[in-house]
């Protein structure tokens, strides 16, 4: 039977209570907006919403007939059991794609994935928490903002950025750069994946070669004008023809499916049905090619950086799997995290999201006057807002994202709370944020790369995190580990809230999103930044402070 994937509308309940219905529509909204959801699949490859078909009728079943004082449990996409707790536990509790550390590795999870023991939850993929292509564009905006900032006199005009990649996450680049005023190109193999983006207005031009796309480029730079191009090839190949040209972007990047090595990157000399046929004939050769071809990628990123070029890794571990095949400087590319927005995720400053329940866009419009309002002199936030009213379309159910704080996520879910109560919005809404937040993941080549206490692959704080937010009575919580080539690179947590309006929900949000973003101030605390110090001291956090030559 085919499935339908829409999002549901209005304010009348299947379930027992908004809660619980909320839970559903966010589980419809992921896969509505989803990369390939006939296969459960939201993005990157195999982030999935659910582990196979009946384990996502059992869920949508559990969260129609569970009471409010009831707890769903989720094994990597499957349900296990629901169990009786109380009024204030969460409503679900799951963890994906946990492996323990000596058989943490690639090989070990493709063969319980295709023996239908595990599922990667993919950040917010498997904890319905995807909101489309909004989140990414927001997220890499902001990078290109703290590059433009840093190296260019916070202008971007009459600059070009190369990257690649236009799926899921990476599908979110051309928009972001063309709202940072540049001239990008980005690089895809899959003409399926450009013609998406071409269609939902994230990319204006696609080129027919590279001569016409290096063309288009330099003559927006010439006029300063903001422009997107597509150029259907292998990032692999194209890069280091544009480095022999002695072309020399200003910025380079990729987001490529690199993490993968066997579904998600395609490696130089092969066809998405080589890939395919590869896949199932021999999965070590295609993760050796896919490793080849990396290594030419990256080495040719080197070059641009020996040239000048700004070069970040994007968070997609192209820099990994090139070291593990023989590129010994790979790490000189710094990772984004690291270079440009330590400072923010060390106020606990990072990416927040609330998703209108109803399906009202009108929803998110009144709590865009509010933040404009609220936060006038928050540059961060009112230049996003105003930029998203403009030109980011919804997905699926109507959501906003801005980086907001310790004690501004609190406010706003207080107010908008107060704002479902006497009816100014339609419906409740959902509150949560990316994986990628400062007290909710541990990844050595990615979030937490180079801390200053050498702390990197200390995983004890997501795990932390999300048992405060079980504490703070969050509505769902989950951990998940996995990374590149779904293997032990990295253990992450995921949080959301309902506001529906009543004083059990103001509690909740209340203790859910200060103990949230106390918990990242804290991390960085911790780990020696001043940053997060004086945070502590301006907004009188109960961090527990020792000196650090006594901690042993």
């Amino acid at each position: 039977m085919k499935r339908a994937f829409k999002v549901t509308s209005g304010t009348e309940l299947r379930c027992l209570g908004w809660r619980q219905e909320a839970l559903l529509r966010l589980l419809e909204n992921v896969l509505a907006v989803g990369e390939n959801p006939d296969e459960l699949v939201v993005y990157a490859a195999l982030g999935r919403a659910a582990r196979d078909w009946p384990s996502h009728d059992a869920i949508v079943h559990a969260l129609k007939t569970m009471r409010e004082d009831q707890t769903l449990l989720v094994q990597s996409g499957k349900p296990i059991g629901v169990l009786q707790t109380h009024a204030n536990a969460p409503l679900v509790i799951m963890a994906n794609c946990n492996m323990v550390g000596q058989w943490a590795k690639a090989e070990n999870f493709y063969r319980w994935e295709k023996e239908n023991l595990i599922c990667w939850g993919g950040l917010t993929a498997g904890d319905w928490q995807y909101i489309g292509s909004q989140g990414v564009i927001q997220g890499t905006y902001e990078i290109f903002s703290r590059i433009a900032e840093r190296h260019f006199a916070n202008d971007l005009r009459g600059r070009f950025i190369l990257t690649a990649g236009l799926g899921g996450m990476g599908g979110a680049q051309p928009l972001a750069g063309t709202l940072a005023n540049a001239a990008i190109l980005t690089v895809e193999v899959n003409q399926a994946s450009i013609d998406k983006r071409l269609k939902n207005g994230f990319l204006q031009h696609q080129a027919k070669d590279l001569d016409q796309a290096l063309a288009m480029i330099a003559a927006a730079q010439q006029r300063k004008e903001a422009l997107s191009v597509a150029l259907l090839g292998n990032a692999a190949e194209v890069y280091p023809a544009i480095l022999s040209r002695g072309v020399v972007p200003d910025i380079v990047t990729d987001q490529t499916a690199a993490h993968d090595l066997v579904y998600g990157y395609v490696p130089a000399g092969y066809s998405l049905e080589q890939v395919a046929a590869q896949r199932e004939a021999d999965i070590n050769a295609l993760m050796d090619a896919s490793r080849r071809s990396i290594v030419q990628h990256v080495e040719a990123m080197i070059g641009f950086m020996d040239r000048g070029a700004v070069v970040f890794d994007n968070g997609n571990l192209i820099r990994t799997h090139a070291h593990q095949g023989g590129v010994a400087r790979a790490f000189e590319i710094p990772i984004f995290t690291e270079a440009f927005l330590r400072p923010l995720f060390c106020r606990a400053i990072g990416p927040f999201r609330w998703i209108a329940l109803s399906n009202d866009s009108n929803d998110i419009r009144v709590i865009d006057d509010y933040l404009l309002q609220r936060f006038a002199d928050n540059r961060i936030v009112s230049n996003w807002i105003t930029l998203a009213r403009q030109h980011v379309p919804f997905e699926g159910l109507p959501a906003r994202i801005a980086w907001l704080g310790h004690g501004e996520r609190t406010e706003l879910a207080l107010e908008v709370n107060r704002m479902v109560a006497d009816g100014r919005l339609s419906g409740p809404i959902a509150f949560t944020r990316d994986h990628l937040d400062a007290g909710a993941m541990a990844h050595p080549n990615i979030m937490t790369e180079k801390m200053k206490d050498g702390s990197d692959a200390i995983a004890d704080w997501p795990l932390l995190n999300a048992l405060v937010n079980c504490a703070s009575m969050a509505d769902l919580v989950a951990i998940h580990s996995g990374g590149g080539g779904y293997s032990g690179y990295m253990t992450s947590s995921g949080v959301t809230t309902i506001a529906d309006g009543s004083a059990a929900a103001e509690q909740r949000l209340q203790l859910s999103m200060t103990n949230d973003t106390s918990t990242g101030v804290m991390r960085y605390a911790d780990a020696g930044y001043q940053e997060s110090l004086d945070e502590i001291a301006e907004k009188s956090l109960p961090y527990i402070s020792l000196p650090r030559g006594e901690q042993r």
